[in-house]
C-alpha cells in the first residue's frame, strides 16, 4: 500500500468514526497498519488509534499503539514526530493513573530540541503534566501547570485547548473545596463550545456538562446538576464514550445520595472514624488519624499561608496569586500585604486561575 491510498483509506476511517461506526473504523485502520509502507501514514493511523481507543477506555490499547508510534517516529528520525508520540504516551499513561510516568514523559516533551512545542504542542504538554500532578495530589504544581497551559491556549488563540484546561480546573477546585471556581471554570468551557463549536466534536459539550453537574452537586443545587449530567451522558452513549458514560453514573449516585435516596447518605468518612475512634476510646487511633490528616495538608501544601488552616476542609472561596499559592480570599483581602506570604513574589494581581 503507497502512499496515496495509506491517505485515502486513513480519511475512509475518520469518517466512519466521525459516523460513530468505530469498529468499522479500527478494522480500515488496523489494515493500514498491516500493509502500508509508509512511515509517515503508519504514524498517522497510529494517532488515530490512539485516540479512538482512549475514547473507548481501553487505555492499554490506547498504551501500545503509543509505544509502537514512539518507535516509528525513531524511525522518521524526525523531532516534531517524535514529540507528538511522546506526548501519546504521556497521556496513556495519565489514563492509567501511572502519573509519575506522565510527568517523566512531559519532561521528556519539554526538553526535546528543534520541534514546535513551544508554539502547538506546549499547552498539551502542560495540561498533561497538569492532569498528573492534580492525580497525585501535588496541587501547587498542578495549578502551575494549568496557568501555563492557559497562556498557550491564550497566546496561541486555541480554544479548543482553553475548553480542556477549564475543566481540569472544575476538577482542581472541586478537591480544595471551592464550589464557586468548580462551576465558573466549566461554565466558561460551555460557553467556549456555544461561541467557537459548530465544528466541534460534541466531546467538548459534554465533558463541559459533566463538569458543570459535579459543581452544581457540590453546591447543593441538584436539579441543575440532573439536567446537566443528563445532558453528558446523552452525548457519551451517542459517541460510545464509555469513561464518560462511568463518569456521569457515579456522579448520578452522587446526586441521588445528596438527595437522601439512599441511607446514612449524610455521613462523611472521616466524620465516622472520628467518631468511632472517640466512642472506644481509643486515643491512639484517634491521634494517629489527626496526624496523618495534617501531615498530608503539610505534604500537598494545602493550607492558607495566613491564617494557617487547611484548604478543602470546607467551602471556601480562594485566591490563586501568579505564583501558584493558594489563600482564602478573605485573608488576602483583609492582610493588606503587597506581596506573597509564602515566596514573596512581589506583585498580587491574580494570575488567569
Amino acid at each position: 500500500m503507497g502512499q496515496d491510498q495509506t491517505k485515502q483509506q486513513i480519511e475512509k476511517g475518520l469518517q466512519l468514526y466521525q459516523s460513530n461506526q468505530t469498529e468499522k473504523a479500527l478494522q480500515v485502520w488496523m489494515k493500514v497498519l498491516e500493509k502500508s509502507s509508509d512511515l509517515v501514514g503508519r504514524f498517522r493511523v497510529l494517532g488515530c488509534l490512539v485516540t479512538a481507543h482512549s475514547e473507548m477506555g481501553r487505555y492499554k490499547e490506547m498504551l501500545k499503539f503509543a509505544v509502537v508510534q514512539i518507535d516509528t517516529a525513531r524511525e522518521l528520525e524526525d523531532a516534531d514526530f517524535l514529540l507528538e508520540s511522546y506526548l501519546n504516551l504521556a497521556r496513556s499513561n495519565e489514563k492509567l493513573c501511572e502519573f509519575h510516568k506522565t510527568i517523566s514523559y512531559c519532561k521528556t516533551c519539554l526538553g526535546l530540541p528543534g520541534t514546535r512545542a513551544g508554539a502547538q504542542l506546549g499547552g498539551q504538554v502542560s495540561l498533561s503534566m497538569g492532569n498528573a500532578f492534580l492525580g497525585l495530589s501535588v496541587f501547587q504544581k498542578a495549578l502551575e501547570s494549568f496557568e501555563k497551559a492557559l497562556r498557550y491556549a491564550h497566546n496561541n488563540d486555541d480554544t479548543m485547548l482553553e475548553c480542556r484546561v477549564c475543566c481540569s480546573l472544575g476538577s482542581f477546585y472541586a478537591q480544595v473545596k471551592d464550589y464557586e471556581k468548580a462551576l465558573f471554570f466549566p461554565c466558561k468551557a460551555a460557553e467556549l463550545v456555544n461561541d467557537y463549536g459548530k465544528g466541534w466534536s460534541l466531546k467538548y459539550r459534554a465533558m463541559s456538562q459533566y463538569h458543570m453537574a459535579v459543581a452544581y452537586r457540590l453546591l447543593g443545587h441538584l436539579g441543575s446538576a440532573m439536567e446537566c449530567c443528563e445532558e453528558s451522558m446523552k452525548i457519551a452513549l451517542q459517541h460510545g464514550d464509555r469513561p464518560l458514560q462511568a463518569l456521569c453514573l457515579l456522579c448520578f449516585a452522587d446526586i441521588h445520595r445528596s438527595r437522601g435516596d439512599l441511607e446514612l447518605s449524610q455521613l462523611k468518612l472521616h466524620c465516622l472514624s472520628e467518631s468511632i475512634y472517640r466512642s472506644k476510646g481509643l486515643q491512639r487511633e484517634l491521634r494517629a488519624h489527626v496526624v496523618r490528616f495534617h501531615e498530608c495538608v503539610e505534604e500537598t501544601e494545602l493550607y492558607c499561608g495566613l491564617c494557617g488552616e487547611s484548604i478543602g476542609e470546607r467551602n471556601s472561596r480562594l485566591q490563586a496569586l501568579p505564583c501558584s499559592h493558594i489563600f482564602h480570599l478573605r485573608c488576602l483581602q483583609n492582610s493588606g500585604t503587597r506581596s506573597c506570604p509564602n515566596c514573596r513574589r512581589s506583585s498580587m494581581k491574580p494570575g488567569f486561575v
